[in-house]
């Protein structure tokens, strides 16, 4: 077994699920008036639906940096939102707000459409930033980070459905554990079942103060502001959409080649979520059991995991999910083993790699991961180790992809 083989595979499942191949797929035969698209894979997405139906009138939002495929784009923020994000935001109502009952509009959402697209409600946009660094950082899941967002915005949780009278179409690549619909880009034109009261729930479970946005979230809980759009309005009678592609093709696209490659592959979940620490821990002791008893796998095999976890920073290096989750799976396991984890848009957290490889020579390096750990320096530690992964924008996002090899 080699490094390169586990790096191979994820490659192969990242060429497999193509945004512009599964979009293609799942296009409506009905040419629409206006396409919308935002999110890591909107330029493949749009570039697609452009091949398709020809020239329509359009609008892109990707994140800056990103290729834009020939594309005219606003490029904007992300993960927190700034003022082109704003902008990209207010053209999108303007342009929704413009549309009669009959036209058709196309919207094609992927993940980080939720920081590109940013209209803040009864709060300034430096507060939305603040406090969107701040979800980011408390270990909270992206479902409540959306639950926060969603609530003070005038264009996610539906509102931008209810801000347009034509009826639109969604196509969606989804990068949330679950392929929740309200929450991928934290659901601009899908019905919203959480709450004002849940949202205020969430700041106050990760000790967040923010009294400008607590503001919001009350005067919404007493009734002073409307809810977002919810299950069964008439407006959701205007929507139709689909799920284009989701983290679950991901993980049988890389399980597909190792089995072409002649080795046996299970896919424990699509959905796994929670500290970035215990989910290592979970890996772990899965692994040691394997090794131990041959249950509920034989060895050799390769372990595929997919889904979202959370870390909560304390201390001051930098990394990501997935490098924090190899760093504790390191210091978990007795054994060494070859093990990939990478995040599938190509940049893992705020640490400009995808992410990064176990190997047994990292073990011989007899590195301490504790220090590591403590100031969350997951991106330093992988430096050391000279195993990260760094492969640049990869232009889509279909959430983490985990690959363990036990023996």
């Amino acid at each position: 077994m080699r490094a390169a083989f586990l790096k191979e595979a994820f490659l192969q499942a990242l060429k497999a699920t193509h945004p512009g191949a599964l979009t293609a797929k799942a296009l409506p035969p009905r040419k629409p008036d206006l396409i919308l698209a935002v999110g890591k894979a909107g330029a493949a997405m749009l570039r697609a639906a452009l091949d398709r139906y020809g020239e329509v009138p359009y609008h892109l939002t990707l994140p800056k940096g990103q290729e834009a495929l020939g594309l005219k784009a606003v490029q904007a923020g992300h993960p927190l939102p700034d003022g082109e994000s704003q902008r990209a935001a207010e053209e999108v109502l303007d342009l929704l707000k413009g549309l009669s009952p009959k036209a058709r509009v196309l919207a094609l959402l992927s993940g980080g459409g939720s920081a590109l697209w940013c209209a803040p409600l009864g709060i300034s946009l430096e507060e939305m930033r603040k406090l969107t660094q701040a979800l980011l950082q408390s270990g909270a899941s992206i479902a409540e980070i959306n639950a926060v967002r969603k609530h003070l915005s005038r264009l996610k949780g539906g509102r931008a459905l209810l801000a347009t009278r034509a009826r639109v179409q969604a196509l969606l690549l989804s990068d949330v554990p679950g392929d929740d619909p309200s929450v991928i880009a934290s659901g601009p034109f899908h019905p919203d079942p959480s709450t004002y009261r849940e949202a205020l729930a969430v700041l106050d479970r990760y000790g967040l103060d923010f009294p400008g946005a607590r503001r919001v979230l009350e005067a919404g809980a007493r009734g002073e502001i409307p809810e977002t759009l919810k299950p069964g309005a008439p407006a959701t009678r205007r929507l139709r959409w689909r799920l284009a592609g989701a983290n679950l093709d991901l993980l049988k696209a890389a399980r597909d080649f190792l089995r072409r490659e002649g080795y046996r592959a299970v896919i424990l979940s699509d959905r796994f979520g929670g500290e970035a620490r215990g989910l290592a821990r979970f890996h772990a002791e899965l692994v040691a059991t394997i090794r131990a008893h041959g249950l509920p796998f034989r060895k050799p095999l390769f372990l595929l995991s997919g889904g979202e976890a959370q870390v909560r920073v304390r201390g001051g290096g930098l990394g990501g999910r997935n490098l924090e989750f190899l760093l504790a799976l390191y210091a978990h396991l007795q054994e060494p083993l070859y093990a990939l984890a990478a995040d599938s848009d190509g940049l893992d957290g705020p640490s400009g790699v995808a992410g990064a490889l176990l190997t047994p020579e990292v073990w011989g390096l007899g590195l301490d991961p504790q220090p590591f750990l403590a100031e969350n320096d997951s991106l330093g530690f992988f430096a050391r180790a000279g195993t990260l992964l760094t492969l640049g924008p990869t232009g889509t996002n279909l959430n983490d992809f985990r690959l363990l090899f036990v023996n």
